[in-house]
């Protein structure tokens, strides 16, 4: 069955980074758009950023040119390098994978 787990979560402060990491399996991963997401507390799930099988990638307005989303086929994971990273960052990060399947998240939390 289709598995994505997600890692690199944690607590960084104002201005840090973080890179998150989802390992896929169960897909065909090469030729797979993959997506990250986030909800924060209250609020409902949103895109942050997405990457098609030949690389192509989308982000939200307001994490473009802060977040760059990447894959690695070989090793079946996609990666979100998060920089300048700001308070209303924090929220627990999704992958999702076509056409609906979702990892259990990770959580990011910045602190001020």
């Amino acid at each position: 069955q289709v598995q994505l787990v997600e890692s690199g979560g944690g607590l960084v402060q104002a201005g840090g980074s973080l890179r998150l990491s989802c390992a896929a399996s169960g897909i065909i991963f090469s030729r797979s758009g993959m997506g990250w997401y986030r909800q924060a507390p209250g609020k409902q799930r949103e895109l942050v950023a997405l990457i098609s099988s030949g690389g192509m990638t989308n982000y939200a307005d307001s994490v473009k040119g802060r977040f760059t989303i990447s894959r690695d086929n070989a090793k079946n994971t996609v990666y979100l390098q998060m920089n300048s990273l700001k308070p209303e960052d924090t929220a627990v990060y999704y992958c999702k994978a076509p056409t609906d399947y979702w990892g259990k998240g990770t959580l990011v939390t910045v602190s001020s």
